[in-house]
């Protein structure tokens, strides 16, 4: 096992978020190396990913119909309107729109939408999702959308542009994810005003923090199901109808900041924190054998 021999031998371990680098050394997540990673668990190191706010930024983004910023969210309103033609939902004012852009596999938590997706259609809300995969969840969610017509809408598609226009539309992103090494498009949907609601794992527990008294950018929840998915979904909607809170959880997501330039930072203080152990760690090995040297 090459990847065995890598994670006993390197001077340190990454991966890309704090909570998935605690999760790998668990049955669950460690694929059968959780031994040999807590073994390491010292020199072990989660850095989320960041992302290119030259691409994923609704103020200079140029594949939506119109710019906003956390100064201005009149333009995200054009937004979903171009969404919902896109996609031919009806949906009458005022109703909150929840998106999801997604690899269609059985990480990304369809079993547990598709088991809550009757409840959450006698909800007071609309729902668009692209995305491509296993065959198995992308029958699954065209039978959801056949059923669910009036309210859900689905796009087998890999299409850049509409990534875009669904973090612009939405009001509300979801990632039911089983597990989440770090996630990109929760980070997308705080740029974007977008609120995330995720299943907290991995990089999802790490970037999004839960909305209480004006404060965090998000909701999560932890059992892996249909149940707490959908508490959840409606915590998310009871706050919606606060336009004023609502666009206080909108500005505190655009105020993160979630870019390369802090994960690269990070990285490079590891480096060197590992350079500086390595050079230690040479001149002791050399101090010891100046000593052992016995004259002649």
């Amino acid at each position: 096992n090459f990847l065995k021999s890598g994670l006993v031998y390197s001077d340190v371990i990454t991966t890309v978020s704090e909570t998935y680098s605690r999760e790998i050394q668990t049955p669950e997540h460690g694929w059968g190396l959780e031994g040999v990673l807590k073994n390491r668990k010292d020199d072990l190191y989660g850095i989320l990913n960041g992302v290119d706010y030259n691409e994923w930024d609704p103020g200079a983004d140029l594949l939506i119909p119109e710019r906003y910023s956390i100064d201005d969210l009149t333009g995200k309103a054009a937004c979903k309107k171009e969404l919902l033609k896109e996609f031919g939902l009806k949906l009458k004012n005022g109703t909150p729109l929840i998106g999801i852009v997604s690899r269609l596999a059985g990480q990304k938590g369809f079993d547990i939408l598709s088991e809550a997706m009757p409840e959450l259609m006698r909800l007071n809300l609309g729902m668009v999702i692209i995305g491509m995969g296993d065959r198995k969840y992308r029958v699954l969610i065209e039978e959801l959308a056949k059923r669910y017509s009036k309210k859900l809408s689905v796009k087998i598609v890999f299409d850049k542009r509409l990534s875009h226009l669904v973090e612009a539309g939405s009001d509300i992103f979801l990632m039911p994810s089983k597990y989440e090494p770090c996630g990109l498009n929760q980070i997308y949907s705080l740029k974007y005003g977008t609120v995330p609601v995720v299943r907290a794992t991995g990089g999802l527990d790490d970037t999004v923090k839960e909305f209480r008294d004006g404060e965090g950018n998000g909701f999560k929840f932890r059992d892996y199901t249909a149940e707490a998915l959908v508490g959840k979904v409606r915590e998310a909607l009871s706050v919606f109808k606060d336009r004023p809170a609502w666009e206080t959880l909108m500005r505190n997501g655009m105020k993160e900041d979630l870019s390369w330039e802090n994960s690269a930072a990070s990285y490079i203080g590891l480096y060197e924190r590992c350079l500086k152990a390595k050079q230690q760690s040479l001149k002791n090995i050399q101090s010891e054998k100046s000593r052992d040297i016995k004259p002649v």
